[in-house]
């Protein structure tokens, strides 16, 4: 009798554990489930704010660490992951496509996953991960060789794995992908490599790929293994056979709003970056040369793949300027239903949610020199003196005029997330203050070989700080505070109801400030640069906040003479997780 009872209870745990599944519902509701994260950005809208009062402006100054986990081994590098969390497990992403589960109780690794990347992989701006997605019982992250792997969650076994693209044509994935209705959605990287920008739907469960999306025109989209419909039209804004490379990386993934049933993905800078071979011919006046939708952010029916609609922030796009930084879905002051975005440009945007038409826009970091604004129908007003030269114009063929630009390549805002308060209706973006010396060269496409076009050297514009982490309304694009930084800031931002901004710097440490005043209420030192994304969560009637340390990134790469002065900087690979305990929750 009594193993009966026995068996029959242990019958009932294991049904439970089984029943114990990530929904739709609870990705949809992510943001206010305070006990769970299970969506990269703290919901799919991006916004990575949290109603947790817990923790607040009072006794942040309380925050105490609670454990830590090494990533292990030699594999470090730059360590940009967002930490998930569900049913008493944290999941987080490491650099060479690495997979770990860990205790959220007491820091224990229950397993780890370590995809065996292949010899040749052409990852441009080092090995990182930033993030997986959770839904049903399964994990499902991508990996560098440009391969999307579904995990069992519980043990990390491999359910499906699927290529996104060929790795030797210099594709890769590192993005967290989004889940939206069952349909696990990806994008790609590569942009330097001449590939092409495309969005991918697979079936959460068998991994059979729904739709395609390519996002550069001239490309055919599919549905159900069938091509579906054209993406614009062909030689529109493509002159020529350009369209073929034409980059378009959609790298950092995308975010989802609800109320109008949209994907919002950005897109990357056209390939070559030489924009007098993609425009040979075509006119400077109308849109001729745009090389749609190249640095664009496009609207996309989650169910089909068809594009909705599309905003270029930087039509005839010549200093790498992507368009795929993050459009987050808030509703403003007057109750307005809005997409912000923090461009590469330089420029902070807000568009209308319904249709993404432009709403205003104006510059978040200083002294830019591509454009002197952006006009009443949200067209760059170029200064074409700034634009890089054409070879072809130089004496040798070789080397076009050096132009001085601001912001460099890397952007005014890279891909590291801003966060929107819903208690201060402001964002916080992690911006930087540098500038570059550019130059365009003859370039011809060959598979696997860097297409680019050009030469540059970053440049520090102030003496005495290059991060910017600032407050910004976007009603009227006001900077309500300002935090500067002696290095570059890689790191995501996080907002909660409790009044603090949470962000990390390269320098190992991380800063809560208050929201409405930017005042530094409490820092830790974490030993190696900061460049993941925070987050925070309730557990036994505590706030726990978590942030991955390990410097790396495209700034010890791309960097130049930045680069140079923050060499000093350990690599480095430990996940911190901080913990308000009860007694101490009062402010005293």
């Amino acid at each position: 009798m009594n193993q009966l009872i026995t068996a029959a209870i242990a019958g009932l745990l294991t049904l439970g554990t089984a029943h114990a599944e990530v929904t739709e519902s609870d990705l949809r509701d992510d943001q206010t489930i305070t006990t769970q994260v299970v969506t990269n950005g703290m919901g799919r809208h991006l916004q990575r704010y949290s109603p947790l009062t817990i923790l607040n402006q009072d006794n942040v100054k309380n925050l105490v660490p609670a454990w830590a986990f090494s990533l292990g081994g030699e594999k470090q590098r730059g360590q940009e992951t967002q930490p998930l969390i569900y049913d008493g497990v944290m999941y987080i992403t490491g650099s060479y496509s690495r997979v770990y589960a860990i205790d959220v109780k007491t820091g224990s690794e229950i397993w780890q996953y370590d995809a065996r990347l292949p010899e040749g992989i052409l990852p441009c701006c080092d090995v990182v991960n930033r993030g997986a997605a959770i839904y049903g019982d399964k994990l499902f992250f991508g990996t560098l060789d440009a391969r999307i792997v579904a995990l069992d969650l519980k043990t990390g076994d491999v359910i499906w794995r699927k290529k996104i693209a060929d790795y030797k044509a210099g594709y890769s994935y590192t993005a967290a992908p989004i889940i939206v209705n069952g349909l696990v959605i990806t994008g790609n990287s590569g942009g330097e490599f001449g590939i092409v920008g495309e969005i991918q739907a697979r079936n959460a469960d068998t991994g059979e790929t729904v739709w395609t999306r390519p996002v550069i025109e001239g490309h055919m989209g599919t549905l159900n293994g069938e091509e579906s419909t054209m993406t614009g039209t062909l030689n529109a804004t493509w002159p020529g056979d350009m369209w073929k490379n034409g980059g378009g990386a959609t790298w950092l993934g995308g975010s989802y709003d609800i109320d109008t049933d949209t994907l919002v993905f950005g897109v990357g800078q056209p390939a070559p970056w030489n924009s007098h071979l993609r425009n040979a011919g075509t006119p400077t006046e109308g849109n001729a040369g745009d090389n749609l939708y190249a640095s664009s952010r496009i609207g996309v029916d989650p169910a089909t793949g068809v594009i909705k609609w599309h905003y270029q922030t930087t039509p005839r796009e010549g200093w790498d300027y992507d368009g795929v930084n993050e459009v987050v879905a808030y509703t403003d002051r007057e109750d307005n239903k809005r997409f912000a975005t923090a461009d590469r440009n330089g420029f902070f945007y807000v568009l209308n949610r319904e249709d993404g038409a432009f709403v205003r826009a104006g510059p978040f970091v200083k002294n830019i020199t591509w454009a002197s604004g952006i006009d009443e129908n949200g067209r760059p007003i170029f200064n074409e003196d700034n634009r890089p030269g054409n070879p072809l114009d130089s004496a040798d063929g070789k080397k076009g005029s050096v132009v001085f630009s601001t912001p460099s390549f890397l952007g005014g805002k890279n891909w590291m997330p801003m966060a929107f308060s819903q208690n201060t209706g402001n964002f916080y973006v992690p911006s930087n203050e540098w500038s570059m010396d550019i130059w365009n060269e003859p370039i011809t496409y060959k598979q696997g070989a860097a297409y680019m076009g050009a030469g540059f050297t970053i440049k520090p514009m102030f003496d005495d700080y290059i991060g910017s982490l600032k407050a910004i309304d976007p009603d009227t694009g006001d900077v309500k505070w300002e935090y500067r930084n002696a290095a570059p800031l890689w790191a995501g931002v996080m907002t909660t109801a409790g009044g603090l901004v949470f962000t990390g710097t390269p320098e190992g440490r991380f800063i809560a400030f208050n929201d409405e005043t930017g005042e530094e209420l409490w820092s830790f030192q974490t030993g190696s640069g900061i460049v993941g994304q925070p987050i925070t969560w309730e557990q036994d009637g505590e706030q726990y906040v978590s942030i991955i340390s390990g410097w790396g990134g495209a700034v010890p790469l791309w960097g130049g003479a930045i680069a140079e002065k923050v060499n000093y900087l350990n690599q480095g690979g430990m996940l911190w997780t901080f913990r308000l305990p009860k007694q101490l929750a009062s402010s005293n």
